[in-house]
């Protein structure tokens, strides 16, 4: 999780490490001679530049000065609470996820609390629709046997008229003559 506001800044000052010292001066003259350009150093800027020799280039540069340590109790206290802030927020993040997580699961609850009563509905209109079909089964059996019984007369009229038919064809053969 990312840090965010004071977390981030705090997050920020502990990665970044200190800076090297800027004001190294290396040189090969005597201590004497070092004060003496010190002392020009302050009085004219320019005096802080390395020198240059013309003895192929070769240049010279001042002892390098070491800035004063600081406390080291102090740089602990300091990286603790920084740890502190750190840890805190990797907790703080891990419980939002958790609490997240416990909110989603609740919602899916509930989503299956829904499709279970929708379920149930659906199975008392089954059982509802399948007890009609149980009672209305013996007029349904009567109106197939009505069918049938439509189906043996219709053949039976059409028996009928083709005999009625052949009757009349003799009929007037007869007649005839």
């Amino acid at each position: 999780m990312a840090a965010t506001g004071d977390e981030s800044a705090v997050m920020d000052s502990i990665c970044k490490a200190p800076a090297p010292p800027t004001d190294l001066q290396l040189t090969a003259e005597p201590e004497h001679e070092q004060e003496h350009r010190r002392d020009d150093a302050t009085e004219n800027p320019k005096a802080k530049r390395p020198s240059t020799n013309n003895d192929g280039g070769v240049e010279t540069a001042e002892e390098a000065t070491e800035p004063a340590e600081p406390d080291i109790n102090e740089l602990c206290r300091d990286m603790f609470d920084k740890m502190s802030v750190f840890l805190q927020g990797e907790l703080t993040a891990t419980c939002e996820d958790y609490k997240l997580l416990e909110n989603m699961n609740k919602l899916t609850s509930l989503k299956y609390m829904e499709m279970k009563d929708i379920s149930i509905n659906i199975s008392r209109n089954l059982q509802d629709l399948n007890q009609k079909y149980a009672s209305l089964q013996p007029y349904l059996d009567q109106i197939n046997q009505i069918e049938e019984q439509v189906t043996a007369l219709e053949q039976a009229a059409y028996k009928l008229d083709t005999y009625s038919k052949k009757l009349e064809a003799k009929f007037k053969k007869l007649e005839k003559r």
